[in-house]
């Protein structure tokens, strides 16, 4: 992490308004006089990743669970990042699987923690390698799958402007890497949900 010290709100409102009289525009005029407010508290939504831990978000699990030792997965999680690069948006889904050792996590947690990590600027890659890592790394499954499709506004609407295109990235730890027929189970739920959606 960086370790200078964190702009306040009223820098932020100020590179705004200098980006606003970089495209041309007035910042004073009537229609863009609290745009660089709204950019901030936007700003702020958009990147809300960097304030929360998702490990912490994976801390309270359950362990009654009939001895239950089967694939759960989470379909088809929408989401919304910027991109590292250009600060465009990314827009996509993504499918969370593992296979539980004695103990599962609410699945809300689990959409939570692909917004932990989505509200960062990240490149899909980074942000696929890390929900399945720290799943791993917190609930110690049999295993974890991860797969990610999403369309990259920097190059869909600027750049080499390919609208209708998508990314699609996986990451499999355990189980859904070392057993095909685990690994092709779970990439048949994405392939039937995505198909449906």
């Amino acid at each position: 992490m960086n370790s200078e010290k964190k702009p306040t709100r009223a820098d932020v409102e100020a590179a705004v308004k200098t980006i606003i009289r970089w495209t041309g525009d007035d910042p004073s005029r009537d229609g863009l006089q609290e745009t660089p407010s709204r950019v901030a508290k936007a700003l702020e939504e958009y990147f809300r990743g960097y304030d929360q831990d998702p490990e912490a978000i994976l801390q309270k699990t359950f362990e009654e669970i009939e001895g239950y030792d089967e694939m759960i997965v989470l379909r088809g999680i929408r989401f919304e990042s910027h991109c590292e690069h250009h600060m465009a948006p990314i827009i996509g889904r993504a499918w969370v699987g593992y296979i539980p050792d004695g103990r599962v996590v609410g699945i809300s947690k689990l959409a939570r923690v692909v917004d932990a990590y989505a509200k960062r600027l990240q490149i899909q890659e980074k942000m696929t390698a890390q929900i399945a890592n720290t799943i791993q790394d917190v609930l110690k499954p049999q295993g974890v799958a991860v797969v990610i499709k999403a369309e990259h506004h920097c190059m869909t609407t600027r750049g080499v402007l390919k609208p209708g295109t998508d990314m699609v990235t996986s990451r499999m730890l355990g189980a859904f890497r070392d057993n095909p027929l685990t690994r092709q189970e779970f990439l048949a739920i994405v392939t039937e949900d995505s198909k449906t959606s």
